[in-house]
């Protein structure tokens, strides 16, 4: 009886999620060899979210840290330090270090299949492949949260996937980055601001 009830005490002890705060995760690895590629698209997002409202990233448990607020919502900015397939972890803990509800959780990652210059807003959906996502479904429990996903194209030849993916930006993509990184920050403001089916309406065109 008293495991049960000490399991009773840390439920009805545990507050309520704070309904106006979000996570938002940018997947990707960390490391100088990283910096610029595709597959660490989510940084840049968070990256650009963080330029726009003047705050920096700390070094924190699990991952780099950020926290803004916008239309009275409260935005934490995670670029979990964990490595791609890892990023379960990172984000399980931020989500319960600030008592965040899976539904106010958006997760950007990059997407081989969409083309480059596409970005979807999507409620759930399959991890497609992608490392990162595995690693949350399988901590989470569930594909049930909404991600971001930045197409990166699929312009490579057969076996050269992780080339691609770990490649660098072509020229002609980089020159495009920061207006698509703009978007993907305004889509995450309103995700906030005005929910997923809203925001899914506006943006998924």
């Amino acid at each position: 009886m008293a495991f049960f009830q000490k399991i009773l005490d840390r439920f009805f002890s545990s507050p309520e999620p704070d309904p106006l705060k979000y996570l938002i995760v940018g997947l990707g690895n960390m490391g100088a060899e990283y910096d610029d590629t595709r597959h660490n698209a989510g940084f840049l997002v968070v990256d650009k979210l963080a330029e726009e409202f003047e705050v920096t990233f700390k070094d924190s448990r699990l991952g780099f840290v950020s926290e803004f607020k916008h239309k009275g919502r409260t935005f934490i900015l995670l670029k979990p330090t964990t490595y791609m397939n890892r990023s379960g972890k990172a984000v399980l803990y931020w989500l319960q270090k600030h008592n965040i509800k899976v539904d106010n959780l958006l997760v950007i990652v990059d997407d081989l299949n969409l083309d480059f210059e596409k970005i979807r807003l999507r409620g759930k959906g399959s991890a497609g492949g992608h490392n990162g996502l595995k690693d949350i479904n399988q901590v989470l429990g569930g594909n049930n949260y909404a991600r971001l996903r930045f197409g990166i194209g699929s312009d490579f030849s057969k076996g050269r996937q992780v080339d691609f993916v770990l490649g660098k930006w072509s020229n002609q993509e980089a020159e495009k980055l920061p207006e698509l990184t703009k978007k993907a920050a305004d889509i995450v403001k309103s995700f906030g601001a005005i929910g997923l089916a809203f925001t899914m309406n506006q943006f998924n065109k």
